[in-house]
């Protein structure tokens, strides 16, 4: 069969796109053809990818995601496939992947009511509509159990169409035996000595992932601590807020903030604490990715994956309603304490080698040739 993989951009860093990948190859393993729509691709193209990219253009990004849809139905029109998959919310899929939380719970939660008047809204809404809503075929690959209360609240989406997902992470961000050696290496590379603390911030959208809140607790730490403390944050986005808080608050030695690269493994092994104080997050699997590293985590509640943290005793949940007081607090207390990060991080290994968090992928592509059909074209 030929399936059809659909998503606004497609660069090697984001979550999103590293998952998509990996279905897609899953699914192209078991001897099917990949066709991938998208506007935007950084990054090498696997062999034997039919990479179609829309020449869809607009001042603003919801008009361009709509000519995108517009474009790409009309293409599959003329050239069927046998299952288009959404990795973006969008009118006629088969199936999506619910990577992005429900946009109408932010949007009355999370706005004021004047927002729910702009163009942005209305596009959002009716393009999430379109695969929720009780009426519309478009089956559901489930990846976080936590967003599907809103979304069968606010469309009445039937059960049936969700498929739950576990995790799926990469077996390279597992600790390997030579895990001391790579983190002694890196720490030299770094210039980290044995007293150094380092905080570790990973993931595109700084904004969302709550960086602002990881450098105020930084600055709260005490005297001592702080000299002794840095952070590296990484991703895909516009460091300058973050440069100009980083600034302000006088940490220009604590903090680096680099671009999203491929040897995140590294600086799992190489850090002291995973922080990820996130104002909203589907799933969080960097979460997961330094639970597997053996790396003691702090993040708020909101992530849909931190129950694995608690489950795992791990490392420590901000809750919710957030108080920035009380990450200040648990970030000095993480820092100071040698023992309890020893403790998590057995905790967190032991726990990576006997849960299910590593499946996803081949699961997904389960879901997609159980839903597929062979495309005239195929016949």
């Amino acid at each position: 069969m030929q399936l059809a993989f659909c998503l606004y951009k497609y660069f090697p860093f984001g979550g999103l796109q590293r998952d998509f990948l990996r279905i897609a190859l899953a699914c192209q393993a078991r001897g099917h053809d990949i066709r991938v729509y998208t506007l935007e691709w950084r990054g090498d193209i696997p062999a034997g990818f039919d990479l179609v990219q829309v020449p869809a253009r607009a001042w603003l990004n919801h008009r361009r995601y709509r000519k995108f849809s517009a474009w790409v139905a009309a293409d599959l029109a003329r050239r069927p496939v046998g299952c288009t998959i959404g990795f973006n919310k969008m009118p006629d899929l088969d199936l999506y992947y619910a990577a992005d939380p429900c946009y109408e719970e932010m949007a009355r939660t999370l706005r004021n009511s004047l927002y729910r008047l702009s163009g942005r809204y209305r596009h959002f809404a009716a393009w999430e509509r379109a695969v929720f809503a009780p009426e519309s075929r478009t089956e559901i690959l489930m990846i976080s159990d936590a967003q599907q209360p809103f979304f069968i609240r606010h469309y009445g989406t039937p059960p049936a169409r969700f498929h739950p997902l576990p995790p799926g992470i990469a077996p390279d961000r597992r600790a390997p035996a030579d895990a001391p050696a790579i983190r002694a290496a890196f720490r030299a590379e770094f210039g980290l000595g044995d007293d150094d603390l380092l905080l570790m911030q990973i993931g595109s959208g700084f904004r969302t992932k709550g960086l602002d809140r990881s450098l105020a607790a930084l600055a709260a730490l005490p005297t001592a601590l702080r000299r002794r403390a840095r952070l590296i944050a990484i991703g895909d986005d516009d460091p300058r807020p973050f440069l100009r808080q980083t600034k302000a608050l006088g940490l220009d030695e604590r903090v680096s903030i680099l671009r999203g690269r491929d040897d995140i493994p590294r600086f799992l092994l190489g850090a002291d604490l995973l922080i990820h104080p996130a104002y909203s997050e589907n799933t969080g699997t960097v979460l997961l990715e330094a639970l597997v590293a053996g790396l003691p985590v702090l993040a708020t509640d909101v992530c849909g994956y931190a129950h694995y943290i608690a489950e795992a005793e791990a490392g420590r949940l901000i809750p919710t309603p957030f108080a920035q007081e009380e990450l200040d607090a648990a970030l000095a207390a993480m820092l100071t304490d040698a023992g309890a990060r020893a403790r998590y991080s057995r905790r967190a290994l032991a726990f990576a080698g006997q849960a299910d968090i590593y499946s996803l992928h081949e699961r997904a592509a389960d879901i997609i040739l159980r839903h597929a059909h062979p495309s005239p074209e195929a016949a």
